[in-house]
């Protein structure tokens, strides 16, 4: 599913127009990647939770030549289902 069939299924779902729908699946990007941006996390409960991973610096190899290279820290958005969804998924 791409984001053009999810406006689709949440514009049918709730019985709203698709130019709605759209408009708050952008509201959700936006605020999810303002939070995490600042370094909170969003918890949906039964559904799961938003957060950011940090990333140690650590050495890794270029695969080309096998000689060692530095990897930089980082930050990673992660997700995290919540029990209802596994339970949801697993039936």
């Amino acid at each position: 599913m791409n984001k053009s069939d999810l406006v689709a299924a949440i514009a049918e779902k709730a019985e709203m127009s698709k130019k709605d729908a759209e408009k708050f699946v952008k509201a959700f990007e936006e605020v999810i990647t303002e939070e995490l941006t600042s370094g909170g996390k969003v918890q949906l409960v039964g559904f799961g939770t938003f957060d950011v991973a940090e990333r140690a610096a650590r050495e890794g190899r270029n695969p080309k030549t096998n000689e060692p290279m530095p990897i930089p820290a980082s930050k990673a958005p992660r997700f995290k289902a919540g029990k209802a969804l596994k339970d949801a998924i697993n039936k």
